[in-house]
């Protein structure tokens, strides 16, 4: 008969603990110390059937290993193969989460029927078979070697891939995963952690990458133990509002690539659409100029792309003024105001200001200040800026503009595109001769107002 043993976890670390506390000695937390049964009888068994002989390890000289290299498997996703670095290494386990229905089941579902030359073993832990089919028959149907398994209980999916062979393993969720080996309920803590080194076990022994999709909390970090990120090979968060169309992949961990780069998809009716050149979707086409509108140029990881900032600035109506900020942070909007008001001499402590970056998206780049600023001037003095120009510049607290890292891949875009003239730093240093663009440099702030208002 198997002993039983209570023991208390912590839902937002993982740490173990012997008796139930208030608050986690380890993240700090209130609140998050849960009860749950661990099994402690049998000895736990790998993937492995009995009958599977017992390899021995051997411990070798680094000089005599050979490496992977750069064998990868394609995964027919540009954007996806962007974020990995190339594609999907073999034996690797990736761990794709985001917010409920932002299209993480979709692009997962996407790759595994565009992949029609390696057999895949789609695992659906929360929707039945023909709820896969019906979103399949959506995306479209180009492979034969996608199964799909509606199963949860780990042993049992091992014993399907035994049977199957696959190349590929998708899991759709971890959070749905459940072993015999621990008598907890699936979503647990200690589930998450037992199955999730069950199928890391599976996937390095047998070489095949294995695909988890993760649920997240409302903090936005994925749920589970904070160990989960630690023991996968690649962590890849899917961001985006179910409210706009467009969705941001990006990688925050990558044992096999950078973790600068990132992929960005559009979605549709018929699934996800990779979006190759997303400077000329996220600039809004317009008949005519309108003051408040800016265009920055600005890096997602390696990648240059010029996005539309818009700025609102009217009368106060109530005693304190409103400072609102979509896809750009609130607090550096409060900076780039008392800047203007400090060292420029713009009175806007009477105004509400509402900021917005087109698309949906969010950017931390500091070389967009100018680009807000140039659209604060822009409707406050309810004057347009000019189409044909952009801007890349960081506004320092002394109304300075400062020099930003990769200018020249910021210009080049904006040259690809057609635009006429870029505002830059002075203080960087490149040449006019290397580009076909206008280089306009400037210092300071005001030197901005007094060229496009005056």
């Amino acid at each position: 008969m198997a002993k039983t043993k209570t023991t208390y976890f912590c839902q937002n670390c993982g740490t173990q603990t012997a008796q139930w506390m208030g608050q986690c000695k380890s993240c700090g937390e209130w609140n998050t110390i849960v009860e749950e049964i661990v099994n402690k009888g049998d000895e736990k068994k790998s993937w492995k059937d009995k009958s599977d002989k017992k390899e021995k390890t051997f411990a070798l000289n680094i000089r005599e290993i050979n490496p992977l290299g750069e064998i990868r498997i394609s995964t027919k996703n540009q954007e996806l193969d962007r974020v990995l670095g190339g594609g999907i290494v073999p034996g690797s386990v990736i761990l794709v989460g985001g917010e409920p229905g932002v299209g993480k089941s979709t692009l997962m579902l996407q790759v595994a029927l565009k992949l029609d030359t390696i057999k895949i073993l789609y695992v659906s832990g929360e929707e039945s078979v023909s709820q896969v089919k019906l979103r399949a028959e959506r995306i479209g149907i180009e492979s034969d070697q996608c199964f799909i398994l509606p199963e949860t209980n780990t042993q049992k999916i091992f014993a399907h891939a035994k049977e199957i062979q696959p190349q590929l393993i998708v899991v759709d969720s971890v959070q749905t995963l459940q072993t015999t080996y621990v008598e907890s309920s699936p979503g647990s803590i200690s589930q998450i952690r037992e199955t999730t080194f069950e199928l890391i076990q599976y996937a390095k022994e047998t070489n095949t990458p294995i695909i988890l999709i993760g649920h997240i909390t409302k903090e936005g970090v994925i749920a589970g133990p904070k160990i989960l990120e630690h023991m996968v090979d690649v962590v890849l968060q899917f961001e985006g509002d179910r409210n706009h169309i467009y969705r941001i992949l990006r990688a925050n961990k990558n044992r096999f690539g950078s973790t600068a780069e990132i992929g960005i998809y559009e979605m549709q009716g018929a699934g996800l659409r990779e979006v190759t050149n997303p400077s000329e979707v996220l600039i809004t086409k317009k008949d005519e100029l309108l003051s408040g509108n800016a265009i920055a140029a600005t890096l997602e990881g390696v990648r240059p792309m010029l996005i539309e900032i818009q700025a609102l600035v009217s009368t106060a109506v109530y005693g304190t003024p409103q400072r609102t900020a979509t896809g750009f942070d609130a607090k550096r909007l409060n900076m780039l105001l008392a800047v203007l008001e400090k060292r420029a001499g713009f009175r806007l402590n009477m105004k509400d200001v509402f900021l917005n970056i087109t698309g949906g998206i969010r950017v931390d780049d500091p070389a967009i200040d100018l680009a807000v600023i140039a659209a604060i001037l822009s409707s406050s003095e309810d004057s347009a800026v000019p189409d044909n120009c952009c801007f890349a510049g960081e506004v320092g607290l002394s109304g300075e503009i400062r020099a930003v890292n990769r200018v020249e891949q910021r210009i080049t875009e904006a040259e690809k595109l057609g635009f006429d003239a870029i505002f830059v730093s002075k203080y960087n240093k490149i040449k006019d001769t290397d580009f076909g663009i206008r280089i306009v440099r400037i210092s300071k702030v005001e030197d901005l107002y007094r060229m496009l208002f005056q």
